[in-house]
Formats: C-alpha cells, sequence, structure tokens
C-alpha cells in the first residue's frame, strides 16, 4: 500500500525469535508506555509473541515502511481475546493494536498513514465489517488518531490492566474517513 509522500507499507507475519530484539526497543521505548512492557526483557517479549503465534485467535505482523521494519500490528478475535465478556461482539468484528517504532526523525503525518495502512489491511477481508480497539482512555493521542480514521467511542470499559475506550470503525466509516 502506498501513501502519497510517506512511502510504501506493507505486512510479514512477525518471527518472535527472530525479531523479538527489534520489538524489545520498540515496546520499553518511553513513547510505548501505554503498551505496558516497559519493564520486559528481550526474552519476555520473545515469549509474549511466541503465546501470540501460537494462538488461532490472536495474531501479530510486523508492518514495513519500504521494506523496513517500522510498526507493529495486532489483530485479534475481540470475542475470544482483550473484549472477551465485556462488550456484545457482532459478526464480522476485529480487535486491533498498533505501535509505531520510536525514531528520532519523526515524519510528519507517518503515524496517520500507517494507522491509515493497517485499516486498509484489516478490511481487505471481505469477512471484517468492524474494527474494535480498546486503548487506554488516558491515551489522547492515540484517540485522535483513531478518530481521523472512522472510529467513534462508545463508552469507557474496565480491564484488569486499564480503564480504556470502547471504540468501533465500520467499513462505510473508514473509507468516509480517508476519502475526506
Amino acid at each position: 500500500m502506498s501513501t502519497a509522500d510517506i512511502g510504501t507499507f506493507t505486512f510479514r507475519p512477525l518471527d518472535p525469535g527472530g525479531d523479538a530484539e527489534l520489538l524489545h526497543a520498540w515496546v520499553t521505548h518511553p513513547k510505548a508506555a501505554f503498551w505496558m512492557m516497559q519493564d520486559a526483557t528481550v526474552g519476555d517479549v520473545e515469549r509474549a509473541y511466541r503465546e501470540i503465534a501460537a494462538d488461532e485467535h490472536h495474531h501479530a505482523l510486523l508492518g514495513l515502511h519500504d521494506g523496513e521494519p517500522a510498526f507493529l500490528m495486532e489483530r485479534y478475535d475481540p470475542a475470544h481475546r482483550e473484549l472477551a465478556g465485556l462488550y456484545e461482539p457482532e459478526p464480522g468484528d476485529v480487535g486491533m493494536h498498533f505501535l509505531v517504532a520510536p525514531t528520532g526523525t519523526p515524519v510528519h503525518g507517518f503515524t496517520r498513514a500507517v494507522i491509515t495502512a493497517v485499516m486498509r489491511h484489516l478490511f481487505a477481508d471481505p469477512a471484517t465489517r468492524r474494527v474494535v480497539v480498546e486503548p487506554d482512555v488516558r491515551n489522547t493521542a492515540v484517540h485522535a488518531l483513531n478518530a481521523a480514521v472512522g472510529f467513534v467511542p462508545e463508552r469507557e470499559i474496565e480491564k484488569p490492566e486499564k480503564k480504556a475506550l470502547l471504540s468501533f470503525c465500520t467499513r462505510e466509516r473508514f473509507e468516509k474517513a480517508v476519502a475526506a
């Protein structure tokens, strides 16, 4: 997927062993505080992503920008993971997390281009009808990004690890938001 002036985004399956050191640098960076892995070791990160790789309801992909690792995307079934029992899932619901790699040379519009690429990737599956997210209520930066691609907050929910803002984005809302 190409985004004007930003470059090309592609996805590949995450390799828990081969990508653990890279991911460790990302998830322990101060800008990734909401990822809740600040004190994780490389081994912790590898174990966490091996568990995801073995889980039929949760998948992790490495996002590439012009062929170089630049972000992490997780796709999960909210009826079985993360949100199980916290809302009434509908057929075609897909849960999503994303994390952009820290950089010393930020590019204006890059994170918005990443979330747009992630959403396009999720909606490329015709079975996906709605994307569900549950970011920390304090993460105002991601709330703004979510709104920019069509997410609408529904309500705050209590998860074991955080108070989260349950939000939804339908295919139609996404298409309208990115067309604007």
